[in-house]
């Protein structure tokens, strides 16, 4: 079965782990899913079976949209409610403190990720070194902050929503928000609302045709050669510049790389999506 399609994970289920259900709900061995969100967090999870497990590198899934609560006053080592280690009290602060604070991340950050976090060190997860009590070096990566807003302050809790680039940690935000404000705080709730135009509507099935972010391209020439996986020249191609292209044959689809002049197959015979 070949599937893509957006479920809504709950709080305190891995992303991975998450899957088992999906396999079972849908009777399907191949399964796999773009962009993990952290146990403690929820909402829009991309997900797909079969060949279409193939497509999440070529998906348009930015910009991506969450809303979050930062508990101030809350410490914890991995920047969310699942590791809090102490909490201190915190005088309130005025909101136009906190609006301040917020506005100032707009824009391009260069920050460091969290220590726990999915990025490799060493061929491992960082997350797996750090509850081992090894020590953890990260190198800094850089985001984009469209929109960042504050939806309600009661305190200690600072509700906002941000509209970021892909691969962006919240959890780093949450930090970044703490520090203009000189408190400790953490991450008590975190909500990813949409990666570009994906969104939860009751795992409805999706074309993943039309959520691709490369061209298409069209192939002029004999497309049994195409369907069949042969050598192809770019003379027959509508679009001859470098780049990757969505092809389309009367049963298939496939994505080809043009490079200085050479024809390379990506993914090839791609069943098109059936009516749901």
């Amino acid at each position: 079965m070949n599937r893509l399609f957006v479920v809504n994970k709950p709080i305190f289920r891995s992303s991975n782990g998450y899957m088992g259900y999906v396999k079972r709900k849908y009777n399907t061995k191949k399964v796999g899913f773009s962009g993990t969100l952290d146990p403690f967090a929820t909402g829009c999870l991309i997900v797909a079976t079969g060949q279409y497990t193939k497509l999440f590198q070529y998906l348009d899934k930015t910009p991506k949209s969450y809303r979050a609560t930062l508990w101030l006053g809350a410490n914890s080592p991995s920047l969310d409610i699942e590791n809090v280690d102490s909490i201190q009290e915190t005088e309130p602060f005025d909101q136009a403190q906190i609006e301040a604070a917020l506005a100032s991340l707009k824009g391009e950050l260069t920050y460091y990720p969290p220590k726990y976090s999915a990025k490799k060190v060493g061929g491992r997860r960082a997350y797996e070194l750090m509850r081992e009590g090894k020590e953890v070096e990260l190198k800094t990566i850089t985001s984009t902050i469209y929109e960042i807003r504050l939806i309600t302050y009661n305190h200690p809790f600072i509700h906002f929503e941000a509209t970021v680039s892909e691969g962006t940690y919240i959890r780093s935000l949450g930090a970044m928000i703490a520090d203009k404000l000189g408190v400790d705080a953490t991450l008590s709730s975190l909500h990813r609302i949409h990666e570009g135009k994906f969104h939860f509507e009751d795992e409805k099935a999706l074309n993943p045709f039309e959520h691709l972010a490369i061209p298409q391209n069209n192939y002029l020439g004999d497309e049994t050669y195409l369907e069949l996986g042969k050598k192809l020249s770019v003379e027959y191609f509508e679009t001859k510049e470098d780049g990757t292209y969505l092809i389309e044959t009367t049963n298939f689809y496939s994505i080809l790389e043009i490079n200085n002049g050479e024809v390379s197959y990506k993914l090839n015979r791609l069943e098109k999506p059936t009516a749901p």
